[in-house]
């Protein structure tokens, strides 16, 4: 069964941290791009970083940059979304995808989603 997950989502304060990651079964997300992406309650899907799986040059979006850091682990299979500097307007559903194309790409290029976990930054 195919399936990626990811973990790591809470409560964090404002200027706190959170490390999310993003695992699958059924196959490796080394061999794909890996994006996160956000929605806030009321929000559109948008996307915060991606990883490329040729290159693994990154993206971030402007609201993250110098904040949030990706990287991957591929002996152990598993892209992680550091999350420094976390403020209020962070809080979301953070979903995990992967897909083949570059990075970043719509969200409609990717193949494989989670199941979202929810980052709540809040005193």
């Amino acid at each position: 069964q195919v399936q990626v997950v990811e973990s790591g989502g809470g409560l964090a304060q404002p200027g706190g941290s959170l490390r999310l990651s993003c695992t699958a079964s059924g196959f490796s997300l080394n061999y794909y791009t890996i994006a996160w992406f956000r929605q806030a309650p009321g929000k559109e899907r948008e996307g915060v970083s991606c990883i490329s799986r040729r290159d693994t040059s990154t993206y971030y979006a402007d609201s993250v940059k110098g904040r949030f850091t990706i990287s991957r682990d591929n002996a152990k299979s598993t892209v992680y979304l550091q999350m420094n500097s976390l403020q209020p307007e962070d809080t979301a559903v953070y979903y995990c995808a992967a897909g083949f194309y570059g990075c970043p790409a719509p969200s409609g290029k990717y193949n494989y989603w989670g199941q979202g976990t929810q980052v709540t930054v809040s005193a």
